[in-house]
């Protein structure tokens, strides 16, 4: 009997670095296969900017693989029945994947093993998606970390992780299976298209996410622990929703960071390569989290937190998510958000302080809107994040900081120019009243063509009367 093996495609679409693809090139012929499942249970559907990016992302990779001999069989329904009957028309005998880390693809996905083992078909599964995998790393005493800094200091000092492996130049497919189109599988807004601004903003294949690497790696890492938290320079590496959607491998990075480093390929500090490094060691973390805590995107990490008395404001919520909220540094990050599906790292840290302790909204509705919004939307580390500013998560931020919106803003946007970008309506305010327009003379105002609650709203709340509260309601818990 012929051996053919199925390589399920899920959140690695990528060809260098993919293991389930390299053991899936080593047993020829095979076939590739991204399921769009929206129908399996308590699996959580994309967003509507991750639905975007997906169908661009599928549309690069199918003509990755058919440019090496391959094919990309597309099809939309619940996993578990596409693949057994995929195995059972084109006489499977072998399927492989890269392993998922949320609850509810653990449970499918061990349903699905069990079913095509009892069937003898042969099953493996892979790490693709992470340097190590979560359960590899515990503390001395046997328990998941819940601290960053011990856990990535325990990673660093662990043996080498695994070096990368290179694409296969050739592929050989099985012909003749029946495949979905892209549009069938309805991932791109059916009526307000608003995703011509994430396509303007993004070059999404894979080949874009290792130039892009490659470019940040020799211009932008020097200089990177001080730059990146300035949204008005370009100091950051913008892979984020590469890496969510495997499009370039975390081995890949960590390798060829630390091997520039050594051989003195790049004008980054060893600050600043640390520095870089330790944010993927924050998504590696917020995996370790989601692992051990499956509950993470749903409930308080600390169950004290369940008391909070999160009020019920959909005004507010809408003024966040539209970006006027009276104040400049969150209405740039949320309209940066709305119209590029990304925001600096830094900003959100701002907006995501603002709407839980000024506003006193629940991380969760926060925690929704990025993943609607974003395209770069990741179940462990927006969740993870979202749980740090709000106080409640592990190695939370301190109760007591509580985000100043106009200072913060003065720090990291010090001339106002993200502001300016973003906020056209303030354009032409003098950089000293910019951060806050609400305490502008009204002649300055009226120089720069704004009038407050016409133009540019009034502050939604008083922000010194928030921190006040937020100190109370945090310290009794």
């Amino acid at each position: 009997m012929t051996h053919k093996t199925l390589v399920w495609l899920r959140h690695d679409l990528r060809l260098h670095d993919n293991p389930a693809v390299l053991h899936g090139v080593a047993n020829d012929p095979c076939a590739f296969v991204y399921i769009f499942d929206d129908i399996t249970p308590n699996v959580r559907p994309l967003g509507g900017a991750s639905k975007v990016w997906l169908h661009h992302a599928l549309a690069s990779l199918k003509a990755d693989i058919e440019a090496r001999g391959g094919t990309l069989i597309l099809r939309r329904g619940a996993a578990q029945e596409v693949i057994e009957q995929l195995v059972r028309d084109e006489a499977i005998t072998q399927v492989v994947w890269n392993r998922s880390y949320t609850a509810a693809e653990q449970i499918r996905d061990c349903a699905i093993k069990e079913h095509l083992k009892a069937h003898n078909i042969e099953v493996q599964s892979f790490n693709s998606h992470l340097l190590r995998e979560p359960w590899e790393l515990k503390t001395g005493q046997g328990t998941p970390y819940k601290v960053f800094t011990p856990f990535w200091r325990t990673h660093l000092a662990m043996p080498a992780v695994p070096y990368p492996q290179p694409a296969p130049k050739k592929l050989l497919g099985i012909s003749g299976i029946a495949s979905d189109s892209l549009d069938q599988l309805q991932l791109l807004p059916a009526h307000l298209n608003w995703s011509h601004g994430i396509t303007a903003e993004w070059q999404i294949s894979e080949q874009a996410a290792l130039a892009n690497f490659h470019e940040f790696l020799e211009r932008g890492i020097a200089g990177y622990a001080q730059n990146r938290d300035r949204p008005d320079v370009h100091g950051t590496s913008k892979l984020s929703p590469y890496l969510a959607f495997g499009m370039i491998s975390p081995r890949y990075i960590f390798h060829t960071c630390q091997n520039a480093l050594q051989m003195g390929q790049t004008a980054a500090s060893q600050i600043d390569m640390d520095r870089f490094l330790a944010e993927i060691g924050w998504r590696e973390f917020s995996y370790h989290l989601l692992y051990y805590f499956p509950e993470l995107a749903t409930r308080n990490f600390q169950p004290k937190f369940d008391t909070y008395p999160w009020e019920h404001n959909p005004e507010a919520l809408q003024r966040w998510q539209r970006g006027q909220t009276g104040f400049p540094i969150v209405d740039a990050g949320m309209r940066q958000l709305w119209q590029t599906g990304w925001m600096h790292n830094r900003v959100r840290m701002i907006v995501a302080s603002f709407l839980v302790k000024d506003v006193f909204l629940d991380w969760r509705a926060g925690e929704t809107w990025f993943w609607d919004t974003l395209v770069d939307a990741d179940p462990a580390s927006n969740t993870a994040s979202w749980q740090w500013v709000a106080g409640c998560g592990a190695d939370a931020a301190p109760y007591f900081r509580v985000f100043n919106p106009t200072s913060q803003g003065v720090k990291f946007d010090p001339k106002g120019d993200y502001i300016r970008k973003f906020v056209p309506e303030l354009a032409h305010v003098l950089t000293d009243s910019i951060h806050a327009p609400h305490e502008a003379p009204p002649f300055i105002l009226s120089q720069a063509g704004v009038t407050l609650g016409v133009t540019y709203p009034h502050p939604i709340v008083n922000h010194a009367k928030a921190r006040v509260r937020a100190l109370e309601i945090y310290s009794g818990l």
